[in-house]
Order: structure tokens, then sequence, then C-alpha cells
């Protein structure tokens, strides 16, 4: 059976790890050809390499997908790599939080930048590039569906209290979502969104210590207290968190053929979780 990425070139951004890498994994192991990246040369290299070590196709575009000049750069790896542009998944991101009247405007931009605005300037980006190949293939009688999958949160839907940053941020994500569906229908591209509830990462994982992580040059808080996470599961109709795996299925979902007549939709993969 031919599989169903067969030929596809998917960009996905903060691939490297967590739900990213598993999201590259998934859709390399349906044929796609890969594009990673993330903020680190070996995470990606690591994740390029798994990906070939399983008979795939990747390359990596290292960087901070805030940086003004990614988008071009992560545009132009697919095309002069891959010679076409298939699957967009906005998926990096992380979290910096802090009550509205302690938080910096620092911490505000910083959310904004890495989860609306880099989302904003992919896309930007990418579409005169997908304008191109519809207009080729449709001259030439042919229709092929093209998918973007931006990634929101829980936090978005229903906002999360130390998190007007956050959640500002996955919200308009929600929007850019609806509209990109409907300028972008005309060139038989779907855009569709996953919002995510609690999946365990790096970024969530148990931890009754202070744990940092390096991001930009700034050391951002991780992990969470095991009491919480212990009431955050109870909270979760499945009673657990999902796994990398789970998550990247879900996008999976909005990749596949099956899906070529969902657009502007928001799937929440929560376990059930309808509200926080």
């Amino acid at each position: 059976m031919t599989p169903k990425l067969e030929g596809k070139v998917a960009l996905i951004t903060g691939s490297g790890r967590g739900i990213g890498r598993a999201i590259a994994l998934k859709l390399a192991s349906e044929g796609a050809r890969i594009v990673v990246n993330d903020l680190d040369a070996a995470p990606a290299e690591e994740t390029v390499q798994a990906i070939r070590a399983a008979g795939g196709r990747a390359v990596a575009c290292v960087g901070s997908v805030s940086a003004p000049d990614f988008a071009e750069r992560f545009v132009g790896t697919a095309v002069n790599e891959f010679k076409g542009l298939d699957i967009i998944v906005n998926n990096a991101g992380y979290t910096w939080d802090s009550v509205v009247q302690k938080m910096t405007d620092e911490q505000w931009y910083a959310m904004i930048d890495v989860h609306l605005t880099a989302p904003f300037r992919i896309l930007r980006a990418a579409q005169p590039v997908i304008r191109a190949l519809a207009k080729t293939e449709g001259e030439a009688g042919r229709r092929v569906v093209r998918k973007v999958v931006n990634i929101s949160s829980v936090a978005g839907l229903f906002g999360n209290a130390g998190q007007a940053n956050y959640s500002t941020a996955k919200a308009g994500i929600v929007g850019m979502t609806q509209t990109l569906a409907k300028e972008w229908g005309r060139m038989n591209v779907t855009v569709n969104c996953v919002a995510f509830g609690f999946i365990q990462t790096r970024l969530t994982a148990s931890t009754a210590e202070a744990t940092t992580a390096n991001i930009e040059g700034r050391e951002i808080k991780v992990g969470v207290n095991p009491g919480l996470l212990a009431m955050m599961e109870q909270s979760i109709p499945l009673g657990r968190g999902g796994t990398p795996e789970e998550a990247a299925g879900a996008v999976y979902l909005l990749c596949a053929p099956e899906s070529d007549y969902v657009s502007g939709q928001t799937l929440m993969c929560t376990g059930g979780l309808t509200g926080i």
C-alpha cells in the first residue's frame, strides 16, 4: 500500500524535540519528505538522522522562528531541497508565565512573536510558492490539496491564569486559521488548527525542583510541580496527559487525504477535557 503522504513535502517548526519531533516522524513514516526545524542544531540533526535511518528523507533548517529572515529561509529550504511545498505545521513555541501585573513587555512580545508572528511570516512567505504551484496544476487539469496545521492550546480557547501572553497568542492563531481557510481555499489549501491540552514533554515534565531551559538566551522555567500535575491529570476524563505521539496523531488527521474537505476547524486534543 502506498503511504498516504508519499511525495509530499512537509515543513514543521520546532521539530527537533517533543511534539514537533513526533509530528516529523509520523509524517515521514507516511512518506512525506520533511524540513526539520529547531533552535539548536543538535536536536534538529537527531530528528533528521532518525527519519533517514527509517528510510525517509529530511533536511534541517536551524534557527529561531522569530528571526525576521527565518520564514523565507524555511520555505526556501523546502523549495531548493525538495522542489515542493505541501504541508506546513506551525508547532514551535514555549511558555513564559506570569500574572498580568508582573508580566514584562519582553514576556508579552516573546509569546506573540513565537506563537503568532512567526506563523504569519511563514504563511506569508509560502503563499507565492503555493499560488504558483496551484496555478500550474490547475492549467494541467490537476487538483492537489495542500495542508496547513497551526498549533493552538486549550489556553487559547478558554484562557489560563498566569498565561495572558500565551493564551492571547494561541487565541490569535485560531483567528488566523479561520481567515487563511477563507483566503486559501481557492488554491486548494485546507487550513486547520489543533488545540492541545496537557501533553507530556520536557516542558511539562513532573519536577519538584525549579528547572529551567535556555531558550534564545533566556532561562525559562519549565516543568510542573508533582502535586499540580496530579490535580491536572485528575481533571482530564482519560485520567492522564497525552503523549507526543498521540499529539502527532491529531495533527496527522488534518494532513491525511481523508481530511481534504475539512478546513477552518480547531480540533481539541485534550483527552476529553472541554474547558480549564
